[in-house]
């Protein structure tokens, strides 16, 4: 037999990986090592970055071709090879790839000599060991590279029926309370569960951890793909039951109709449908979503502005600006202080809505950074103001994110010293509804600001939750009643005297009392009569920015 292979001459082998290319995935090849030329399969070609499927100066070629890291160990098995007689080679190291990265393989390859004994050629075959594997053994489903196969076969006019993203919610917990292998095993029921409901041309397919496809091209209705969706929970209930409840969990699923779909390429159906299990997860989980258009452009717009205050906060902050609305003394009939607030435009959207992109910024992290930047402008704004109207002070919106994951009281402190001001000179202000959940990191951040002699007031009260232990417990001393109470109680005799009743127990704790969103002269005189400390609202002035401000509000500024 050895000697029949040594007779093979090298045209004949390439006939042959010509012959067998299109049957394999992996690739054959040749390399004449006396003649330094070297033969691979045509589609090796489309992968790698191989000057041809057959050239010569091989040993060049490859050089260029492997990883700089793996040059070595492949040279010094390719001189055991020439020099010391070993007769298999079988290695693991990196090709370059068409896109410019490094791609794992495994090279095997056995030795042919000639009449002298010296090796002549190496012929074996190169596999991808970092490509994704097609079938999975837990859940005995085809994995995503036959779903894409399927869409590109199914796809090529146009995809009917649809697609169903199905996801176990909290999986993570499963593994983590019973173990790795308890969780393939839940992998593997729920596959059996959602395969024993599919109709004929419905197939299912395990695409990442625990997330499952179901294909439809049977041009079925959405009415059919909810009535599936609905046996596949039902079928998943029996089954926990069966297990008499050692485990509980539930699945949602993300429906994407091909009818409301344009672009049928593979990569664009699980990028929607990866888009609609995460809705389905976020409405509260163990529900579908069916996907709409809308609801995705508005998912694209979100995460554009996302990106555009990422951009922003890495640009000092462009598009940012800090606005100040004057906050009247009632009593005294004068100017006391000003609350801060953020806005944000950019060139391609306009201004934003403070109602829409301070959200973001809380959901991204990126509030810590942004609202380290206005307190800044804020205490630079005070200690500025300060030089005309020596007791003005300047109040501070903090987010619930920046009490938890950043250390704001140091930012605070470091910002009193820096701008020589004095702690009652910034007025930090906490929404009522951000701090529903108590927990220890909101308390100390009180306590600390009472420590250091900090006011400290409650935002928006009675919009939410009207927690009164608040009054007692926090360390407060102002109360701000919201806009919408307000126009309730200018509005409604009962509202009126409820505010009425709020004023005395706010004074009768010693805390005083800011009324916001004051927008006429008329409203004015009616809230004067609960007796408020201070007053906020269109009547004395809109938010404006700080040029604007001084030059309305700031005598000599």
């Amino acid at each position: 037999m050895e000697k029949e292979i040594k007779g093979i001459t090298v045209e004949e082998f390439k006939k042959i990986i010509d012959v067998l290319d299109p049957c394999m995935d992996d690739y054959l090849y040749i390399m004449d090592m006396q003649n330094d030329f070297y033969c691979i399969s045509e589609n090796a070609v489309e992968r790698f970055e191989l000057p041809a499927s057959q050239f010569d100066d091989a040993g060049k070629h490859l050089n260029n071709l492997v990883y700089p890291d793996d040059r070595q160990l492949l040279n010094a098995d390719l001189d055991r090879i020439v020099n010391e007689g070993q007769r298999f080679h079988n290695l693991q190291y990196r090709w370059m790839g068409k896109n410019g990265k490094p791609l794992w393989i495994n090279c095997r390859g056995r030795v042919l000599t000639d009449d002298a004994g010296n090796a002549k050629f190496l012929v074996g075959c190169i596999n991808e060991i970092g490509i994704k594997q097609k079938a999975d053994n837990v859940s005995g489903l085809l994995r995503a590279e036959n779903l894409q196969e399927e869409i590109g076969i199914s796809g090529e006019g146009k995809l009917k029926g649809f697609l169903i993203r199905l996801g176990i919610d909290n999986f993570k917990e499963i593994n983590e309370n019973k173990g790795l292998e308890y969780g393939d095993m839940i992998i593997g029921k729920t596959a059996e569960c959602i395969q024993s409901v599919l109709l004929p041309k419905q197939k299912l397919y395990r695409v990442v951890a625990d997330e499952y496809i179901v294909l439809d091209s049977e041009n079925r209705s959405m009415e059919e793909a909810v009535e599936l969706y609905n046996e596949i929970q039902h079928k998943l209930s029996q089954f926990i039951e069966e297990r008499c409840y050692e485990v509980f969990y539930t699945i949602s699923a993300g429906i994407l109709d091909f009818g409301v779909v344009e672009n049928h390429k593979y990569h664009n159906l699980m990028k929607l449908s990866e888009f609609a299990l995460n809705e389905a997860k976020n409405r509260g989980k163990n529900k579908y979503y069916i996907y709409d258009n809308e609801d995705y452009k508005a998912f694209l717009h979100k995460k554009e502005l996302i990106s555009l205050m990422l951009w922003s906060v890495n640009h000092d902050f462009e598009g940012f600006e800090a606005y100040f609305q004057p906050i009247m003394d009632i009593k005294a009939n004068k100017l006391c202080n000003a609350e801060t607030l953020l806005r944000f435009h950019n060139e391609k959207l306009g201004m934003i809505s403070p109602a829409e992109f301070i959200p973001l910024l809380e959901e991204s992290n990126l509030i810590i950074p942004v609202g380290r930047w206005v307190l800044e402008q804020a205490m630079a704004a005070c200690s500025r103001i300060q030089k005309s109207i020596p007791d003005f002070r300047v109040s501070v919106n903090l987010s619930y994110i920046q009490v938890l994951k950043s250390n704001v009281l140091e930012e605070i402190q470091n910002g009193l010293e820096k701008y020589q001001l004095r702690p009652e000179s910034v007025i930090i202000e906490l929404t009522e509804s951000g701090f529903l959940e108590s927990n220890s990191f909101f308390f100390n951040f009180c306590e600390g600001l009472r420590e250091h002699g900090i006011p400290l007031a409650l935002d928006d009260f009675g919009t939410g939750y009207s927690n009164f232990h608040y009054l007692y417990n926090l360390n407060l001393s102002t109360i701000k009643i919201d806009r919408t109470f307000t126009v309730k109680a200018l509005n409604n005799q009962y509202e009126h005297n409820l505010l009425q009743h709020m004023s005395d127990m706010v004074h009768d704790v010693n805390l005083k009392l800011c009324i916001e969103g004051i927008e006429t002269k008329e409203e004015l005189e009616r809230i004067c009569k609960i007796q408020p400390d201070y007053i906020q609202g269109y009547y004395f002035g809109r938010p404006c920015p700080l040029n604007q401000f001084l030059e309305q509000f700031v005598p000599e500024s």
